[in-house]
């Protein structure tokens, strides 16, 4: 059995662990246990050292320097044991542990000895200029700034942790940690295919799958064309096109608009949703199946097409747009939406068939797009009044 010893009226404790040689003290003050080892195996010098540092922090204690509470770390760690467990089904895995990877690069190394007490709006905003200023350019010695998503995903992380810590009664009140200044950030549009650009693109990706530089690559470049022709005609997510399965399309006759069209339904981000295609994308749908011969349960596209669908993209001269936006495989998303508001779309139809929300095409997508602004609405004019006016005798 551990040895102890009771000092200071009961207030300082000096045991030994069995598996130990070494003398430890502890005692409770400032509203949390604290414990510390000796390095002692006499108990007579053990307890001299006990009783110089229970006095101490009791000093530190009695002029407000003795700080107490739980650490950021201990919130950190408590945040992530909840978050994977209550989130397990509702937030992929990436993103998981994109929340652990902040906390671990930047967070904590800034953050993590701190009490919950210390952490004010004030020394947010020094986390703020410290990112901004502790990374440097090896050749220019320029700051590196982290992009301003980058530091809002910070922010949301860090939220989440204090969060945690006032749901367990470690804080009393989370801090106001929004950005003081700045706070109406820039909306840029999302990075899109203009009608042209989308001509010129599915023009160079079909030259590709009929005249590979390689017959190997064949089978890659009619993917990639249909790939192209059938995200841009269906606005999928890059992940949703990932899951979809042959078993979840089916080829229909729309009774309102009398076309064949393709029905899908969309596993992704959103959950389980339906999602109505154009036309355009029957035929690429039909030339998958007849080239893949599959089983109901495979997948569409079953491998990603990034390093061919880029050097296209770089080919054409269609990697960025006017506006140094960088295009990927969502701006095929992107091109379906602001087509569809091109040519007059209900902005709640497209929303609901991109299971997104209204807010989000008007502030990324119609509010660039000048079909979207009626003229007649705009340059309304008022009657003009006759200029001899006839008064009553």
């Amino acid at each position: 059995m551990a040895e102890h010893h009771e000092l200071m009226g009961g207030k300082l404790h000096v045991y030994k662990r069995a598996n130990s040689n070494h003398w430890q003290c502890s005692t409770y003050l400032a509203g949390m246990n604290r414990r510390k080892s000796t390095k002692e195996e006499s108990l007579a010098l053990a307890k001299e050292f006990a009783e110089d540092w229970y006095l101490t922090l009791r000093s530190q204690h009695r002029v407000g320097l003795l700080k107490a509470g739980k650490t950021f770390h201990a919130a950190a760690v408590q945040f992530l044991r909840e978050y994977e467990i209550i989130t397990e089904g509702q937030r992929s895995p990436r993103y998981v542990e994109s929340h652990r990877e902040r906390l671990r690069v930047h967070l904590l190394p800034f953050f993590g000895d701190k009490r919950l007490a210390e952490i004010t709006p004030g020394l947010v905003q020094e986390y703020r200029i410290h990112r901004t200023t502790s990374r440097r350019h090896k050749k220019t010695n320029e700051p590196l700034k982290p992009a301003r998503s980058t530091m809002l995903h910070e922010m949301v992380t860090l939220r989440q942790v204090l969060k945690t810590a006032y749901r367990h009664g470690w804080l009393q009140h989370v801090p106001d940690i929004s950005m003081p200044y700045k706070t109406s950030g820039k909306v840029a549009h999302r990075a899109w295919f203009s009608p042209e650009e989308y001509r010129k693109l599915y023009e160079a990706t079909r030259r590709r799958a009929q005249s590979p530089l390689n017959v190997r690559w064949k089978w890659s470049g009619e993917q990639l064309h249909d790939y192209v022709l059938f995200m841009t005609n269906t606005g999928l997510r890059p992940d949703e096109a990932a899951r979809l399965e042959y078993r979840d399309v089916t080829i229909v006759k729309d009774e309102a608009t009398k076309e064949t069209i393709l029905l899908m339904e969309v596993r992704g981000k959103r959950g389980v949703g339906y999602c109505k295609s154009t036309s355009g994308a029957v035929r690429p749908f039909r030339r998958l199946r007849e080239r893949n011969e599959p089983v109901p349960t495979e997948r569409v596209f079953p491998t990603g097409h990034r390093e061919l669908f880029n050097r296209i993209l770089d080919e054409e001269g269609l990697k960025f747009d006017r506006d140094g936006n960088r295009r990927t495989a969502y701006s095929l998303r992107h091109t379906y939406i602001c087509l569809r508001l091109l040519e007059g779309a209900d902005v709640y139809q497209i929303a609901k068939n991109c299971r997104t929300s209204v807010e989000m095409i008007e502030k990324f997508y119609a509010v660039h797009l000048k079909n979207t602004l009626d003229a007649a609405a705009i340059n309304v004019k008022r009657p003009r009044s006759s200029k001899t006016q006839h008064k009553e005798p």
